[in-house]
């Protein structure tokens, strides 16, 4: 019989936040040292829990454990910055609109270049996957219902970059779905999404359709610059 390891999976993640957390907010500062009984103690789980958050950390490169000197925070220099993880408890922070910002302008880097190469490079398939996630943003967006639009989205953006044909693009599909679900999750998106965003993603969809990869990068540079601007200017709801 299998054993049921979603709790224990669960008990992992909230500990990796709870530690994670106050490395990334600067309550717990570069250079201070963890200890595993330090973990054990304040979270109340094992060593071998607590190990484990730690290599994950480590493999975020967000502390380092050396012998007689014990688990070291590292500074932001070091930090896997694409890690989703990351990028989420970065979004937890009062910073949040700083770093939202600092997101917009790395998708402006490679998402727009995504478009265009889509628009070359998309099969009928990819073409009816964007097609389908722009209407239901369209439908969800006039109901209201934000979690289904931010799937939507989520699956839109996904599929965008998958439709570029670059493996360095795709690979950065959670970095967009964690902006993403971070103006959602954190009260940033309006009760209904701005119709012209919605359109724009119409846009990008038709012109990738009908293989136009200058309108497709424009109007996806357009996507990003007025989801920066809500950003900084939130709509009122």
């Amino acid at each position: 019989m299998s054993q049921d390891t979603s709790g224990a999976g669960e008990l992992h993640d909230q500990i990796l936040g709870a530690v994670g957390r106050p490395i990334v907010s600067g309550a717990q500062p570069v250079g201070s040292v963890l200890t595993l009984d330090g973990i054990c103690a304040e979270h109340g789980v094992s060593r071998t829990v607590a190990r484990e958050v730690i290599r994950v950390l480590e493999s975020m490169g967000m502390v380092a454990s050396r012998r007689r000197v014990g688990i070291t925070i590292q500074p932001r220099t070091r930090w896997s910055v694409f890690d989703p993880r990351l990028i989420r408890w970065r979004l937890d922070g009062d910073d949040r609109t700083e770093f939202l910002l600092t997101l917009s302008e790395l998708r402006r880097g490679f998402e727009p270049v995504a478009a265009a190469l889509a628009a070359e490079r998309a099969d009928e398939h990819q073409c009816r996957i964007l097609a389908a996630a722009a209407s239901d943003m369209a439908v969800h967006g006039r109901t209201g219902d934000l979690d289904a639009y931010l799937l939507a989205d989520k699956i839109f953006h996904r599929g965008l970059l998958e439709a570029s044909g670059n493996e360095m693009f795709r690979a950065l599909a959670e970095v967009v779905y964690e902006v993403l679900a971070g103006r959602t999750h954190h009260g940033m998106m309006p009760d209904r999404p701005n119709p012209e965003a919605i359109a724009l993603h119409d846009d990008v969809a038709r012109a990738i359709r009908l293989g136009d990869p200058v309108a497709a990068e424009t109007a996806m540079r357009a996507i990003i610059v007025e989801a920066a601007s809500a950003v900084v200017e939130p709509t009122d709801s």
